[in-house]
């Protein structure tokens, strides 16, 4: 799976995250609107028609609020869900394409040490070897030069 295309399998989900949670942001900001329009009417009428009104008005800006917060909390879950699941998605898809550069690059290796020995240049397991046996024999020289 190429890069490009894990992009491109992620980013309509990100976009569409970022679109919930735009929309969101503009919701919230027209109730506060309304809410300070809903005030500055309170306020006018409240010189002209007295407490009771004011009253009224604070039980119904109460009720406005109480309803706006559901909304935004319903809004804000569905765009985090929907975030966590875009996260989820790239998580998985990030653990299937490191599972498959293993595979390339051992496949990678493999034909590297193959085209090498070859052209008759020893691997490290080899060197490593003929190592060990060169050890012993430099024992067993080492051990007979010291016998009369």
């Amino acid at each position: 799976m190429k890069k490009t295309a894990l992009k491109k399998d992620v980013t309509p989900l990100v976009r569409k995250a970022q679109a919930v949670k735009t929309d969101t942001v503009v919701e919230v900001r027209s109730y506060a609107r309304k809410i300070w329009l809903a005030g500055l009417g309170a306020y006018a009428k409240a010189g002209k028609e007295g407490l009771d009104y004011v009253k009224e008005l604070i039980k119904a800006g109460e009720g406005v609020e109480k309803d706006g917060k559901k909304v935004i909390d319903k809004e804000l879950k569905a765009a985090n869900s929907q975030i966590d699941a875009a996260k989820d998605e790239v998580a998985e898809a990030k653990g299937k394409v490191e599972v498959q550069l293993d595979k390339l690059e051992k496949l990678f290796d493999v034909r590297v040490a193959s085209a090498l020995n070859r052209i008759g240049i020893p691997s490290r397991h080899d060197v490593d070897t003929l190592s060990a046996k060169l050890d012993k024999l430099t024992a067993l020289v080492e051990r007979a030069a010291r016998k009369p």
